[in-house]
């Protein structure tokens, strides 16, 4: 039985120049963060896992959930999250607290892995691709006055490299989603998909009048349409949406998304492993997503630690109810944002070719960080 020693959580940090922030229609920002949690145990091996989210308030809840953890089975760390979730009721599940769980279960599938000298995906279903396709997720609103430029430089680059689909986002009023979608198609072209994403900034009328203007454009999936937790809201949308609608990456374990699912109030759910409860919350969102016949696709923005559970994930994925004619692989958010730590904390970076990103075969999640690199990003 191997036993955690420890648990440690390391903050990082990228910082622009404030003239280069970019995001979204809520707000932009200049800086990149990723919190990553190294679970260590006795037998010498360490796990590593990332939490969304500010690191110090990771590492305030850490200071309270630790000693739980400690002398405990690296196998039932999933258990023991679920004796502090309801001794310690109080503090709700859609917190940084489950965050900061979303890293230790990663850590821990890692370490199990690296243990067993099995990867990530074939501990939670077994390697069903060695591949897995992936979007380009860019096209932000940023500082610069003319924002069809803006949006033209950034998805230029991109249009001839391979990649099968894209995002941008949208969500600053109706008339100027249409621009958007219509520059974006003429960059991209007809045969890629082409998702929006408007981060919750609508109210159930402001998104109807968006997508029908925008659905002439062949929109795969208008995402977060409004705000996460307007339940009713969404089930409203389901009924008129002449897109298909995706959400759930600011929901949280598993309580969120079994009502998602169970009331059908989108097509595609969205979890974000480094928030929503790690490999055990999307093992169980993968399930639920299959019984109900609805897609799932991962929300990826943080660092590539996260990127590498999702991949592990969606490998593991079968293709039900398809078989081997699956008309919408898959798909993984791949960030084209700029973020220096992204590209530099891996020893090997996790890189789309031609819109595919290649699952690591090593143990664990088969990924190992540069601790020189790592250095200049530290913020703890």
């Amino acid at each position: 039985m191997s036993i955690i020693r420890d648990i440690r959580i390391i903050g990082l940090e990228t910082v622009l120049p404030e003239s280069q922030a970019y995001g979204m229609a809520r707000g932009l920002t200049s800086r990149r963060g990723a919190c990553l949690v190294m679970v260590e145990t006795e037998d010498g091996v360490t796990g590593v896992g990332e939490a969304w989210g500010p690191s110090k308030i990771s590492a305030a809840y850490l200071d309270l959930v630790r000693p739980y953890f400690l002398g405990q089975s690296l196998y039932s760390q999933r258990g023991v999250q679920h004796m502090i979730l309801s001794k310690h009721y109080h503090f709700g599940t859609q917190n940084q607290l489950i965050a900061l769980f979303s890293g230790i279960d990663i850590a821990a599938h890692d370490a199990i892995g690296k243990l067993l000298g099995l990867s990530v995906c074939d501990l939670i279903g077994g390697r069903q691709k060695t591949h897995v396709p992936v979007y380009a997720s860019g096209g932000y609103f940023t500082l610069e006055e003319d924002q069809q430029a803006a949006l033209a430089k950034q998805l230029e680059p991109h249009a001839n490299s391979g990649f099968t689909a894209f995002k941008i986002k949208i969500g600053r009023s109706p008339d100027e989603d249409v621009q958007r979608v219509k520059l974006a198609r003429q960059i991209i072209g007809a045969k890629p998909i082409l998702t929006v994403d408007s981060n919750g900034n609508y109210t159930v009328d402001q998104a109807l009048e968006s997508m029908r203007k925008i659905a002439p454009y062949n929109i795969g999936w208008y995402e977060e349409p409004l705000a996460p937790q307007d339940w009713r809201g969404y089930a409203e949308l389901k009924q008129k949406a002449p897109i298909p609608l995706a959400t759930g990456e600011a929901l949280y374990e598993t309580f969120d998304f079994r009502r998602l699912v169970e009331d059908r109030l989108v097509d595609v759910v969205q979890p974000d492993l480094s928030l929503a409860g790690g490999l055990s919350v999307a093992r169980f969102v993968g399930e639920l997503c299959s019984s109900a016949h609805l897609r799932v696709s991962p929300h990826v923005w943080g660092g590539p630690v996260g990127l590498a559970a999702a991949a592990h994930w969606v490998a593991s994925l079968p293709s039900y109810p398809h078989s081997i004619n699956d008309p919408t692989p898959t798909l993984v958010e791949y960030d084209i944002g700029r973020n220096p730590m992204r590209e530099c904390l891996l020893k090997t970076p996790l890189t789309a070719v031609n819109g595919l990103l290649a699952v690591p075969t090593g143990p664990g999640l088969g990924v190992e960080i540069d601790l020189e690199a790592m250095a200049q990003f530290r913020i703890d």
